[in-house]
């Protein structure tokens, strides 16, 4: 049992840390494609495992926790990202029936039928005839098919080279992909709006994420900022509860978000917001860079030890 190593993680209160874990897709059966994306027997293993080693809490009460200096021992929060429709369908009821809470995070633009830049490289990779996708004539290179493995390399490759692309060209140039492929997108891995009012109607807390997932330093301030209003807007209407959380699009410091858009989340009238930094969060952070991080090794020790690690990790967060 792994569980006896947190024991010394038992200090709660003034000196208690908050670890925060995040995931984007739980789909129903292993998907090669995307190997790094728990399934639901695994995601159901995980968190059984995980409930053992941690205490789980809603985010937002997390929070506050945080601040006031009254968190439990071993604290943590389940997050996930973007607005998949396998939240609602797999994570959920996972969840609900383990009695975990989690947030949803979500990108109101893609509800109802809409398509996220990185589905279609990762739909073109995956439908993509023959020993390898030929991406030149965009700049993007070569990329082998051969394998799954193969494949989500490629997709990862071809990803890094579109991901930082001013929106508009990163429109373009993923759909350019994807006819170069000769794939038919079907947009349909993202949540109905019907589906996130289900989330929040059984008692998940649903978070921001932005409209479109820009790169919010990409952006002019004034468009950087509507995308922050604009998200908790729509979610407030969907939902009819308030807003309180929201999360940075790819979330690096000073790479996809800087201390304007720190501002920017405050004045917007949310309690806190999540970044992408190793650690975890102590009394005394900022509120609005609190870290988080993917678990990629699951259940095992390997996941044990990075959480362990994250204890000790320094504070990354910008400071002003």
């Amino acid at each position: 049992m792994l569980t006896p190593l947190f024991s010394f993680r038992a200090r709660k209160g003034a000196n208690a840390q908050l670890s925060v874990l995040t995931f984007h897709r739980a789909p129903p059966v292993f998907d090669a494609i995307m190997p790094g994306e728990p399934d639901a027997s695994r995601f159901d293993r995980w968190v059984k495992r995980w409930s053992g080693w941690f205490n789980f809490l809603p985010l937002t009460e997390a929070v506050v926790h945080l601040r006031d200096g009254t968190l439990p021992a071993r604290a943590a929060c389940l997050t996930f990202d973007d607005g998949y429709a396998d939240n609602r369908e797999i994570a959920a009821p996972i969840l609900k029936k383990l009695g975990i809470p989690a947030t949803f995070f979500v990108a109101t633009d893609f509800l109802d039928g809409g398509m996220m830049f990185n589905d279609r490289v990762v739909e073109a990779l995956r439908g993509a005839k023959g020993a390898a996708l030929d991406l030149t004539s965009l700049g993007f290179g070569v990329w082998p098919t051969t394998t799954p493995h193969s494949r989500a390399r490629s997709i990862d490759g071809v990803l890094k080279q579109v991901k930082y692309l001013p929106y508009a060209e990163r429109e373009v140039a993923t759909m350019a992909v994807a006819r170069i492929a000769e794939v038919e997108l079907h947009p349909h891995p993202m949540m109905t709006v019907a589906q996130v009012r289900e989330l929040a109607d059984m008692g998940f807390e649903i978070g921001a994420h932005t409209m479109s997932h820009p790169i919010l330093r990409a952006l002019p301030d004034d468009q950087a900022r509507a995308e922050i209003v604009g998200s908790r807007a729509r979610l407030q209407e969907i939902t009819g509860q308030k807003i309180k959380m929201f999360a940075y699009p790819n979330g690096k410091p000073n790479e996809d978000y800087d201390l304007r858009h720190v501002a920017m989340v405050r004045e917007a009238g949310f309690l806190g917001a999540v970044a992408t930094i190793a650690g975890a969060g102590r009394r005394g952070d900022d509120l609005f860079q609190i870290p988080r991080f993917t678990p990629w090794h699951g259940d095992s020790w390997k996941s044990a030890v990075q959480f362990l690690r994250n204890y000790s990790v320094p504070n990354q967060a910008l400071k002003p």
